[in-house]
């Protein structure tokens, strides 16, 4: 499953050079030209990333920035706001808006991947290779390979997310609207239920390894990952 990311960008021909750029690098591309349908592109799911063009028709990429730290849902969704606008005060502002970074056009896409990267690695873990591990419980997403204390886990493709998002994020409980978003990241018709039985899936593949109660459920709140007891 590749990695999504959302550009809004009101410029037809930037938004595509971004498409084929991103595109060649593995991510799989959305996009949006305006900050309502950028709301629309968020409401069918969250991307790992959002790359945001300041200087959008309507509403500023700079006030949609501070509209989607403000809410909840959105809270913690990396941003890299990309725009023409390179003083320091325009810098500053971005930033103040708790953007990730801050790329000015015209920019390179080699380095804009490398900050992409680098953002994605700092705010979203599990989409990187590097092996996540807690306890004797180990996920190596380069070979898609879950092992319990070295013997190997068995786990469907959904699992699979479900754990590696976990992992990335020990300790920390999560809703199971927010695993919807994260974990199956097209949300439509999709009811927060369908996170119960994958649940259920990922306990009875790692029951027989002694690893199920790692899963833990936070009553009234969703699931989190804990270390063993």
């Amino acid at each position: 499953m590749r990695i999504a990311i959302l550009v809004v960008e009101d410029e037809p021909a930037i938004r595509e050079l971004l498409r084929v750029h991103l595109e060649d690098a593995g991510f799989e591309v959305r996009d949006a030209a305006d900050a309502e349908r950028a709301r629309e592109r968020l409401a069918e799911g969250l991307p790992a990333l959002m790359l945001l063009d300041w200087m959008l028709p309507g509403r500023s990429g700079l006030a949609f920035a501070k509209e989607l730290r403000a809410d909840p849902r959105t809270r913690d969704l990396p941003i890299i706001m990309v725009t023409a606008r390179g003083e320091e005060a325009d810098r500053v502002a971005g930033l103040e808006a708790w953007v990730d970074d801050y790329v000015t056009k015209p920019f390179s896409p080699r380095e804009l991947k490398a900050r992409i990267k680098a953002v994605l690695r700092r705010r979203a873990p599990e989409t990187g290779d590097e092996p996540l591990a807690t306890g004797a419980l180990v996920l190596d997403p380069a070979t898609r390979r879950v092992t319990v204390g070295g013997r190997e886990v068995a786990l469907g493709p959904t699992e699979f997310r479900l754990l590696r998002f976990l992992l990335a994020r020990p300790e920390r409980v999560h809703t199971r609207a927010q695993l919807l978003d994260r974990v199956w990241t097209d949300r439509l018709d999709i009811d927060e239920r369908t996170v119960d039985v994958h649940i259920r899936r990922l306990r009875s593949a790692l029951e027989p390894f002694g690893a199920a109660t790692m899963i833990e459920t936070v009553r009234g709140s969703g699931y989190r990952l804990a270390p063993p007891r």
